[in-house]
């Protein structure tokens, strides 16, 4: 199995937008697919009681699951799908080009944009997502921002055990495999890649991978490519 592929990070059984990673070499080719999956889904099925206090920007391009808690104050901007049992917090800011699966959450103060959350994945408290994928059961502590955008504004690259793997995208934030955690206050640098079941420390500054079942309690970079 390629340290790349999505059957690396996720288990992909139980997601209803598995398709968004049908061919992928790459973990990250889900993003690329994400604009092009939602712009030929049917969007605008509304199946929960939206409040008054609920910003719905083109309404017609959001669908939201049965069970899903919307609560006042946030805003949601399409395209976007909303699974089943998600919940998007009071101060939530979704900028579109999102998908969740089931029983996620999107927190307080927390802005997402061009983002995929597998089953049970949480961003609940003061995050920044953007261009990242949050696999099942993961969260990110309060205060995690995935950062989403080299400095220098270069095109990311993810080097594995000494391998180069060109990603083709300036923008790409933090890959999280399934069960991983990151701690409060914790900054992902553009191009993260955790493997499953990775602890990060709170407060860290981590970036390129993260192999599975690592525990990373101070600061971690991989090797920069020229």
């Amino acid at each position: 199995m390629s340290p790349t592929s999505p059957s690396a990070f996720f288990s992909l059984e139980e997601f209803e937008h598995k398709q968004l990673f049908t061919g992928s070499e790459h973990v990250w080719d889900a993003l690329k697919n994400l604009s092009s999956y939602l712009d030929k889904q049917k969007l605008g099925t509304i199946e929960v009681e939206i409040s008054k206090g609920v910003h719905l920007q083109d309404a017609h391009l959001i669908s939201i699951g049965k069970g899903c808690v919307i609560e006042p104050g946030c805003f949601i901007q399409g395209p976007c799908i909303l699974g089943e049992g998600t919940v998007v917090r009071h101060g939530a800011y979704i900028r579109g080009y999102v998908i969740t699966g089931k029983n996620a959450v999107i927190g307080h103060s927390t802005e997402v944009k061009n983002s995929i959350f597998l089953n049970h994945a949480a961003a609940p408290h003061f995050n920044y997502v953007g261009d990242s994928l949050l696999g099942g059961n993961t969260n990110l502590g309060a205060g995690v921002i995935c950062s989403n955008l080299r400095l220098d504004k270069k095109s990311i690259s993810i080097i594995i055990a000494g391998q180069v793997f060109p990603t083709d995208m300036q923008k790409l934030g933090l890959i999280i495999g399934d069960g991983s955690q990151v701690g409060c206050n914790a900054v992902a640098n553009p191009g993260t890649i955790l493997g499953k079941d990775v602890f990060c420390y709170p407060c860290v500054n981590v970036g390129g991978w993260i192999p599975a079942k690592t525990i990373v309690k101070g600061q971690h970079f991989s090797t920069e490519a020229k």
